[in-house]
């Protein structure tokens, strides 16, 4: 079965608030932020590579065997602390539940230093200076350390979709064209009513 693509629950944030604490204690916002990134390139990797999901989720793999395996895989490419805690996960039973975690450690990390992730999606790929601008414009708008992460998407047409959490921003031309032919629907339906009307009226009086 794959990992886990759920909300954090109460148990995700006990264990993210315990690693905060940990990454905390031994090299402050540094420390934390690091480790931070180091998660989210595991989950990105799972989410990429079917065959390291299933790794690290299944139930037939014994919990000894995929601990000499993250060994392996980490020990030169990963911190002692994020190594440590995937190894903890695992021997807990609780690395399938590895998405929700990061989720809620990252959730904390925003919350303690102000800082927010937005996913900024464009027709095509920006250049750095466009996205330094979209990124300085947020930071101004929020009042928060903004992290960007850019994302192409072909099917739309131009300009910009923002995702800030869990609420979607949407500038994009598709839907501002969709929001003026509707807006010319109700315009046109009300222009049809009212000349209906009149003319209805102007009848009656003959």
């Amino acid at each position: 079965m794959p990992l886990i693509e759920s909300q954090p629950d109460a148990l995700a944030r006990v264990y993210a608030t315990s690693l905060f604490e940990l990454a905390e204690a031994k090299g402050g916002r540094e420390k934390v932020e690091k480790t931070l990134g180091e998660l989210e390139e595991v989950v990105e990797l799972a989410r990429r590579d079917k065959r390291f999901n299933e790794f690290l989720s299944s139930r037939v793999v014994s919990a000894d065997a995929r601990d000499a395996s993250l060994q392996k895989i980490f020990g030169d490419a990963a911190t002692g602390l994020t190594l440590r805690f995937l190894r903890l996960l695992n021997e807990k039973g609780r690395l399938g539940s590895l998405i929700p975690i990061v989720g809620a450690y990252d959730a904390i990390v925003q919350e303690r230093f102000g800082r927010v992730e937005v996913d900024v999606m464009t027709a095509s790929p920006v250049d750095a200076d466009a996205l330094r601008a979209i990124k300085d414009k947020l930071t101004q708008t929020l009042g928060k350390d903004v992290i960007v992460h850019p994302y192409t998407d072909p099917s739309m047409i131009g300009g910009v979709r923002l995702r800030i959490g869990d609420q979607l921003v949407d500038a994009s031309v598709a839907t501002r064209l969709r929001k003026l032919r509707d807006q010319l629907g109700d315009s046109g339906s009300a222009q049809i009513r009212a000349r209906s009307s009149q003319i209805i009226q102007d009848s009656g009086q003959n």
